[in-house]
């Protein structure tokens, strides 16, 4: 939902909403001259909403060109990895409290996801 439909909602049911910043104000009486700022700045805001994703993406590109590694880095090492799969063939069982990390890592570790997909393994 945007912000022009939230507006037109809560006015719909009765209340007045007050942009105090913009000196806005939206109730039972409408003004064009704040509906038309309403929706420039929504334009606004998504424009420079898309600026930040397109920057974001050519960020990511450029590092991963430079060979960066993007996200969390691996908190368990190759070895710890290959000792808690082996672990897990023996039935072992709080295998995250004896390696002092989370129950999701090692859901990842199992499913081959994240830092420890096979492409991210060292």
């Amino acid at each position: 939902m945007d912000l022009q439909q939230l507006v037109a909602q809560l006015v719909k049911k009765g209340a007045t909403v007050h942009f105090h910043k913009e000196r806005l104000v939206f109730g039972a009486d409408e003004d064009p001259m704040a509906k038309l700022l309403l929706h420039v700045m929504g334009a606004f805001a998504e424009f420079e909403r898309s600026l930040i994703r397109e920057r974001q993406r050519e960020g990511i590109a450029a590092a991963k060109k430079n060979g960066k590694r993007l996200g969390r880095a691996r908190v368990l090492t190759d070895d710890q990895v290959a000792e808690l799969c082996r672990r897990r063939e023996e039935g072992a069982s709080a295998l995250a409290r004896e390696f002092f990390v989370g129950r999701q890592t090692v859901y990842a570790v199992w499913a081959g996801v994240g830092a420890y997909s096979k492409a991210n393994l060292v």
